[in-house]
């Protein structure tokens, strides 16, 4: 029997059906990485969320394994390079949150155009200042795009009721469609009124919006981040409201998470900026994390083994 190694809590159909096709699941959320590696030869399997990187050295321990599924969308904590000369599949399921990214996307633009933390703080407080919180309209705004792929598109698919041009950038060409123009950067940097940024980690997108990014836009413009958090530098983006370049921002992910998606605060006056202005709005990693992606997220990995298994990749 085939044995999948499970490093993180998932849907319990993810295991549930497993089983149903014959594989043995192990659950160990707690062991380190070195006691994980000591023993994960015995593994055709390994299903994690990101717990830990997946490099190469932790591979080549991996003698019997055959597939690394991560219950989520990016692959930048697994070696994707070193499994694939071991002919180990790698696999993903962006298609299981995105729908969920798209709509906290579109709720934290909507919430921070119209001030509705400020308004909500402050009539809790007894304050009832309705000009103060007069708010902005999506309507008749460029939204830019960059980077097309499930989240991206999802967004732009939120979006389209809501009269606004939307604009995106990617990569690869001819991603654009109904929902979407496909445009070169330039033409973002020159139109877009939001910027909403659907990148996957990787060297080149890196500290993508930082100060040159900013002082490209021809408008001040706001900011939307749910991919990677160090895709933002936060000390230009801070300075970047300070100057009036950026009207806000709205950040599910942060630079200071570790590899696991987990806080770690430091006290810098960036922070301290972040969490005190109403020009942004914050959420800890959550923009993809509903129950209904939940579910989803499992049910694709799941039809990925399954499909693994048709191509019968078990049997090499």
């Amino acid at each position: 029997m085939m044995r999948i190694l499970h490093l993180d809590e998932n849907h319990p159909i993810l295991a549930e059906q497993l089983a149903v096709l014959g594989f043995e699941n192990i659950v160990d959320t707690q062991s380190s990485k070195e006691v994980i590696a000591q023993d994960i030869a015995q593994y055709h399997g390994l299903v994690i969320r990101s717990r830990f990187p997946i490099d190469k050295p932790f591979l080549q321990k991996a003698k019997k394994l055959r597939f690394i599924a991560r219950v989520g969308s990016g692959l930048e904590n697994i070696d994707v390079n070193a499994a694939a000369t071991m002919n180990i599949a790698v696999l993903a399921a962006p298609e299981g949150n995105s729908p969920s990214v798209g709509e906290h996307a579109l709720g934290m633009l909507l919430s921070l155009l119209n001030k509705l933390p400020q308004g909500n703080k402050e009539v809790r407080t007894g304050k009832w200042q309705r000009e103060a919180n007069r708010g902005e309209e999506l309507g008749g705004k460029t939204i830019g795009i960059i980077g097309y792929g499930h989240t991206g598109k999802q967004f732009a698919r939120k979006l389209a009721g809501f009269d606004v041009q939307v604009l995106c950038h990617d990569i690869l060409n001819n991603v654009g469609d109904v929902y979407a123009e496909q445009v070169p950067l330039k033409k973002i940097y020159d139109q877009a009124d939001v910027v909403s940024i659907h990148l996957p980690l990787n060297e080149i997108t890196q500290q993508y919006v930082d100060h040159e990014f900013i002082g490209n836009m021809k408008k001040s413009f706001w900011l939307i981040n749910t991919a990677r958090g160090n895709q933002v530098v936060i000390e230009h983006l801070v300075n970047g409201i300070k100057a009036n370049k950026v009207n806000g921002a709205c950040l599910d992910v942060l630079d200071i998470e570790t590899a696991a998606f987990d806080l770690n605060i430091e006290q810098s006056d960036d922070w301290q900026f972040l969490t005190a202005s109403n020009r942004v709005i914050l959420s800890p990693h959550v923009a993809g994390w509903t129950i209904q992606s939940h579910l989803r997220l499992s049910e694709v990995i799941l039809s990925k083994i399954k499909q693994l298994m048709d191509e019968s990749h078990f049997l090499s």
